[in-house]
């Protein structure tokens, strides 16, 4: 969904995995097309084969901008990512080249590389050094591959132990390894919630942002329902020259159709 506005365009991909969950995920792609979107992201297309996920893209005429890489089983120390798991660096290397596989087949040009939990016995600095090194292969496996990586950092009120500290420090680790290949996920909602600034901060990450995601706080609502200033930040990431796509990863507070006036309220 392309939206002009008096500050310039924002190209917006909706969640699947958040939105329209009013309909079964398969379904998702068309209502998506229903509303206006053109292009969708969703964290996890694994449950289903590549061919699939591209024919639901197809049908439906949309484009995949975002995948993550794959997560651990449900309760494991990689559920939420294996990057920042030392002795998990087989499983990180498979997810990636999984991630690989599916983003060349749905033509999505951004892998969200999902850093995971430090476990509480493991020494900081050997977690952060394994982190880095896993993030260096995997800009080997993505360099020429059109693919860029993109970093994220999750507030620690949502995820206590969450291995990447922040935007900052994902932005340093990709400026480390190959800025042309690996970025920063700039998400508004964790940066609201991790210590606020949320403007002075895109600015002055904006060489290094690789996609960008939003959601009000609190409550993770769509745009207009928390506190943050979405009229100033949108306009702003409008006016910065920012090219990429904009994932709306939030939980619609009465429905996802309803749930869009925020457009016309906030941006045009």
């Amino acid at each position: 969904m392309i939206v002009e506005s008096s500050s310039g365009v924002v190209r917006l991909a909706a969640n699947l995995k958040w939105m329209f969950t009013e309909v079964p995920f398969v379904e998702r792609f068309a209502a998506a097309a229903e509303a206006g979107f053109t292009a969708v992201e969703f964290a996890s297309p694994y449950e289903l084969a590549p061919a699939e996920v591209r024919r639901l893209l197809d049908d439906a005429g949309l484009a995949q901008i975002l995948i993550n890489t794959p997560a651990g089983p449900a309760g494991s120390p990689t559920a939420s990512g294996a990057a920042y798991v030392p002795g998990a660096r087989q499983e990180f290397r498979d997810g990636v080249l999984r991630a690989l596989e599916y983003a060349g087949a749905l033509d999505a040009r951004v892998v969200h590389v999902m850093a995971g939990i430090r476990p509480a016995e493991v020494d900081a600095d050997l977690a952060f050094a394994t982190y880095v090194s896993n993030i260096s292969w995997a800009a080997e496996q993505a360099r020429g591959t059109g693919v860029r990586l993109a970093l994220e950092a999750i507030n620690k009120r949502d995820q206590p132990g969450y291995g990447l500290a922040s935007m900052e420090t994902a932005a340093a680790v990709a400026q480390a390894v190959d800025p042309e290949v690996v970025g920063v996920l700039f998400d508004v909602y964790h940066a609201q919630v991790d210590r606020g600034n949320v403007i002075e901060r895109f600015e002055r990450l904006h060489p290094l942002i690789a996609h960008v995601q939003i959601a009000d706080n609190p409550g993770r609502g769509e745009p207009g329902t928390g506190e943050i200033a979405y009229e100033r930040v949108l306009a702003r990431i409008a006016r910065s020259g920012y090219a990429g796509w904009i994932g709306c990863e939030y939980a619609p507070v009465a429905g996802t159709r309803d749930g869009l006036s925020w457009l016309e309220r906030i941006i045009r």
